[in-house]
């Protein structure tokens, strides 16, 4: 069983990326799933969750308004597409899959774990 998040990269302040997050080896059109990210000396952070049925979206705060998580069940992927990004986005993003329907903010609902991706904004 694999999650591999992808679509980083280094971009300027106000700039978009989009990034994926592609299940392997297992569905989880059941599972709700999120982001989360870590900063260089910080402790990881919940970025964004979502249900299994696209529904019960939640963001953190620092990313409401220019975040979108979404899902695509029949891909098995799930998506976030980050907008007017600022250097405080810097981070290695991770993609998580629930043990439950719905998504979480707490980490500790996760058991599965995708390899991060690096998102770096240059002020």
């Amino acid at each position: 069983v694999q999650l591999q998040a992808s679509g980083g990269g280094l971009v300027q302040t106000g700039d978009s990326l989009r990034l994926s997050c592609a299940a392997s080896g297992r569905m989880f059109r059941n599972n709700g799933m999120g982001w989360f990210r870590q900063a260089p000396g910080k402790e990881r952070e919940f970025v964004a969750t979502i249900a299994w049925n696209g529904g019960n979206i939640y963001y953190a705060d620092s990313v409401k308004g220019r975040f979108t998580i979404s899902r695509d069940n029949a891909k098995n992927t799930m998506y976030l597409q980050m907008n007017s990004l600022k250097p405080e986005d810097t981070a290695v993003y991770t993609c998580g899959a629930s043990r439950y329907a719905v998504g979480s903010s707490q980490a500790g609902s996760y058991n599965y774990w995708g390899q991060g991706t690096q998102v770096t904004v240059s002020s």
